[in-house]
């Protein structure tokens, strides 16, 4: 908890129940022969109950004290809780009162030590933490890509004074500087100037005030710009300047905003210099004075890019309020150390970014106890970054950012509430014998609903938008109503039902020449990704017509040339030596994993090159999740000795991903399959389908070779790639250090 001049921000901890579906095979040894089991489901779906541990940050208004300690006894008080952490210079103020009513002890953490370690824990779990404030641009924000290792940096504190730290490893840091020009001077002075109490009120006056008829101007002094100095004529030459030599009264407008540029431009020089000095080009800003308010996020930006010519950005954090709550809640769990795990936002419970400009975002929300939250779940494993990424820290996953990209987001955010129906029917229809299914669906249709509506207003709520990010919300929200897996049955029917051409489609394709092969195994594959739920055009055939099946999936792909072909190039590099160690990025259930991807890697295993397949590891639509791709694989190597032996050997390793999304970000994968990428020594890389490679990963730059291949099933998309529906990319790139 940390009790700051006017909000108090709270943290803490929970256990959540919630329904996970688990596919367990049956026993199928009792049966002589593969045939004998043909009328037996593959494996049956069971929905259990799974604790995960989540954070939540709330933000309360201090003249709610008494809400947020309401809150506390309600939620989190239980027996073995006999110590809250507190941090925050006023949170001596509440501590007889937090002692009285919630009959706990407060400990009082330090709060730069709490500053740091909550600093470090959101560039480190939420991708889009950090932002740039361009205040005349079409997005407000501009989101970074958090740098693998965030060390070292520069946090620049200004709350009542300035305080500034570097950080050079998550416990080493040190206050290399400060000043006491800070925000308290920018409310004590504006107080004085003003008659204005409020320090909200004072940034609303700087906002409508114009400095230069307060301040004196290079222009003012040399009738224009200082050229041999470099210095242009609307630049300050003096703060305040012009109130000692005219004899006017000047407005409580502009003298706060003058004050602002004043306190801005001083600690933005301050700041240059000190990363100068230490030669740190990330420079982190927080504190009261910003607390995302738009004139003194533009004020530091202005200063810091004239001081440092650009070299330097101003970059600011999104949930810069709860830095203190965080390291305080981090500094109370280090027993069961938290850093040991990744974490993930919870699209589902965190409100978001709100935009700080009024005229963007009219409605303004009511004023009530709670009005920020923040959740945070743990997840099952480590994610980190793809050894293979050619460069991590210029990496972005997503192709399209649809917070700049307008057209491109009004078409998405349409997509999404269109398919809302479908979603909900069959998220019943996953649960029909489910007491409340339907009242649950209901629920997540306007949890849904209500986040595409946000979004429409504040693109920029969770960091960047993306196809991606709203694919997530959606099953965020989903597994929030206790919907864990919609498609569960639906993937169940396809594998049943594609395995029982397995060998058919095996044994067509051995009967062809070489370079036959390999042409029906890429177009098998390319075909296999056509049967995707998650595209509308799709899902509609497989409603509609439950036969459309591989041959016919086959007949509706584009003809080459394809939309994007490099398939010559790759069938020159298979009459090469074969690779070493294949990765392969799968999709979907059914006849895209049973019918494309085995018979294509079967093919790769043969060459004498081993095979890593990876895997979801939670449910996303129909995608093939890891649990059931074990059972599938054993059901093939039954069949097949060619898989049998190479799983025996193990010279075929399927490892999950640690992504329960459609989409794939390689800087967030789980930690194994990272160590047997590294171990296998890969020298390939596969992503298949729409989601993983074109979605995400279509400009990835990998050091290794790297197939990305897939059917577009949009036809907006495709238009707007230059193509149509079921268009067909197929990018083998090789990297530069490679060729020749």
């Amino acid at each position: 908890m940390t009790r700051g001049g006017s909000l108090t921000k709270l943290a803490y901890y929970s256990t959540v129940q919630h329904k996970v579906a688990k596919v367990r095979s049956f026993d199928h040894s009792t049966k002589v022969s593969v045939q004998e089991t043909d009328g037996d489901p593959l494996y049956e779906i069971s929905v259990q109950e799974e604790i995960t541990a989540r954070l939540h940050f709330i933000k309360f208004e201090n003249a709610y004290i008494e809400t947020c300690l309401d809150f506390i006894k309600d939620h989190l008080v239980n027996t073995e809780t006999k110590v809250i952490k507190a941090t925050g210079g006023g949170a001596h103020k509440f501590k007889d009162l937090i002692e009285k009513k919630l009959k706990l002890k407060v400990d009082k953490e330090d709060e730069m030590t709490c500053l740091i370690k909550g600093c470090n824990f959101v560039l480190k779990n939420i991708p889009h933490e950090a932002f740039v404030y361009a205040k005349h641009a079409d997005s407000e924000f501009r989101f970074q890509h958090t740098h693998p290792d965030i060390f070292p940096y520069l946090l620049i504190n200004i709350g009542s004074g300035v305080s500034i730290v570097k950080v050079e490893a998550e416990d080493k840091f040190e206050r290399i500087g400060g000043s006491s020009i800070g925000g308290g001077t920018f409310w004590g002075l504006g107080a004085l100037l003003t008659k204005t109490k409020r320090f909200d009120e004072l940034l609303q006056l700087a906002s409508k005030g114009q400095h230069t008829n307060v301040d004196m101007l290079v222009k003012d002094i040399y009738g224009g710009a200082y050229g041999s100095l470099g210095l242009t004529g609307d630049l300050i030459a003096s703060s305040f300047g012009k109130s000692a030599t005219t004899d006017k009264e000047f407005s409580k407008e502009d003298m706060a905003k003058s004050l602002l540029h004043m306190i801005s431009n001083d600690i933005g020089q301050l700041a240059c210099l000190y990363a100068k000095l230490h030669n740190l080009t990330r420079v982190y800003f927080g504190g009261f004075f910003i607390r995302g308010h738009p004139v003194t996020m533009h004020t530091i930006t202005y200063s810091i890019n004239f001081f440092t010519k650009g070299e330097v950005q101003a970059l600011f954090l999104r949930h810069e309020g709860y830095l203190g709550a965080i390291g305080a809640f981090l500094k109370g769990a280090e027993e069961d150390n938290p850093n040991q795990y990744s974490w993930g936002e919870n699209y589902a419970g965190s409100s978001g970014l709100m935009s700080v400009s009024p005229e963007l975002n009219p409605v303004q929300r009511a004023r009530s106890g709670t009005f920020d939250m923040l959740e945070m779940d743990r997840l099952e494993r480590q994610l980190v970054n793809l050894p293979l990424l050619q460069d991590p820290t210029s990496y972005i996953p997503d192709t399209v950012d649809l917070t700049e990209d307008v057209l491109a987001r009004e078409y998405w955010l349409y997509c999404f509430e269109e398919a809302l129906d479908g979603v909900v029917k069959r998220a019943i229809a996953s649960q029909k014998d489910q007491p409340k299914a339907v009242e649950r669906a209901e629920k997540f249709r306007q949890k849904y609903r209500h986040k595409l509506q946000t979004l429409r207003h504040q693109p920029f709520a969770y960091g960047s938008l993306t196809v991606r990010s709203l694919l997530d919300t959606r099953e965020h929200c989903l597994n929030e109503f206790n919907f864990p897996d919609p498609y569960s049955k639906i993937k169940q029917k396809e594998n049943d039902m594609a395995l029982k051409y397995y060998l058919k489609v095996v044994k067509s394709v051995e009967e062809l020449s070489w370079e036959q092969r390999q042409f029906t195994l890429v177009k098998g594959l390319l075909a296999g990704n056509v049967f995707d739920w998650g595209a509308k055009a799709v899902s509609d055939v497989l409603e509609s017509d439950p036969e459309f099946g591989f041959e016919q999936a086959k007949q509706q792909l584009q003809e080459r040339p394809w939309l994007v072909d490099a398939y010559n190039q790759w069938i020159e590099r298979l009459k090469g030596p074969p690779h070493k160690c294949a990765l392969f990025f799968v999709d979907n259930s059914g006849i895209d994993i049973i019918l494309g991807v085995f018979p294509f890697i079967r093919e790769l295993l043969i060459r004498g090159t081993e095979v890593v397949l990876a895997s979801n590891s939670g449910p996303a639509l129909n995608d093939v999740t890891n649990s059931e791709l074990q059972i599938l694989t054993e059901r093939i190597a039954a069949m097949d000795p060619v898989i049998h032996t190479a799983l025996k050997e193990d010279r075929l390793a399927l490892v999950q991903n640690g992504s329960s999304s459609p989409c794939l970000d390689l800087s967030r994968l789980d930690k194994v399959l990272a160590t047997v990428v590294r171990e296998r020594g890969t020298d390939l890389v596969i992503i298949e389908g729409m989601g993983r490679a074109i979605h995400t990963n279509y400009y990835a730059m990998l050091s290794c070779e790297s197939l990305k291949l897939a059917v577009i099933k949009n036809s907006w998309l495709a238009e707007r790639l230059g193509g149509k529906i079921f268009s067909v990319v197929f990018k083998y790139e090789v990297p530069s250090k490679a060729q020749g």
